[in-house]
């Protein structure tokens, strides 16, 4: 479903990103592991066009190319990212926020079903659709920003840091919801420091180090390798 190659970013004269090459599958879910600047934001953000690649870069979604796209295009090809730090509205309530998300032409008339299949996943929201956007936990805002996106009727979702500013519990919620949008055949890439609870959800993993991706495997083989247990899960 998604193929990306030699994606490369410069910030200046400082290069972020290095031939960056990844790939996700129907329904699958994929996490890039990394430290801090280690270029796992810069490389999503790419991906969404929000930042300018170098020449040659290639990012396909279902054998469409999308590196030559503007952003509010990419979103209409179905490439949706939840941003760090969630960036609702928080004046507006749930409701309109996640009605937000549904604002492309293909999506409107897929408003409703799309807002059944974001409380499926999201229960909650469902009582809370009058309230503030502002006014709600981390972890509730969070799940808005997921549901906005859902909005779109994305066939590959990514989540910059999802986990980022959340208590342990809400954090256990909130991986556990993310399942359940691979199910539905939506594609899941998130980049996460989190490493023990998003390897526990994932099908497939990537290290990043500095820009450059340095390792690649199944969630179960990076959990047992020694390396990747040193370096992000403390072992």
């Amino acid at each position: 479903m998604l193929e990306v190659s030699n994606l490369s970013v410069r910030y200046g004269r400082h290069l972020a990103l290095e031939d960056a090459a990844l790939t996700a599958g129907e329904g699958e879910i994929v996490v890039v592991l990394g430290s801090n600047g280690a270029g796992k934001s810069t490389l999503i953000k790419a991906m969404a066009g929000l930042v300018r690649t170098e020449p040659g870069a290639r990012v396909m979604l279902e054998g469409k190319p999308l590196h030559k796209l503007p952003a509010h295009r990419i979103v209409d090809a179905g490439l949706a990212l939840v941003p760090e730090g969630r960036h609702l509205f928080g004046t507006l309530t749930v409701a309109e926020n996640l009605m937000l998300g549904a604002f492309l032409p293909r999506t409107r008339d897929k408003a409703d079903e799309s807002m059944e299949k974001v409380f499926a996943v999201f229960p909650k929201l469902k009582e809370r659709l009058a309230q503030v956007a502002g006014t709600m936990s981390g972890g509730e805002q969070q799940m808005v920003a997921i549901g906005r996106a859902m909005m779109t009727c994305p066939r590959l979702l990514l989540l910059d840091e999802p986990s980022l500013g959340l208590s342990p519990l809400l954090t256990s919620e909130l991986f556990k919801a993310l399942p359940s949008i691979a199910e539905t055949g939506t594609s899941v890439l998130l980049v996460e420091q989190n490493s023990h609870q998003s390897l526990a959800i994932a099908d497939r993993g990537y290290l990043i180090e500095k820009g450059v991706i340095t390792g690649e495997g199944t969630a179960k083989e990076l959990l047992e390798s020694a390396d990747v247990q040193k370096a992000y899960l403390g072992g």
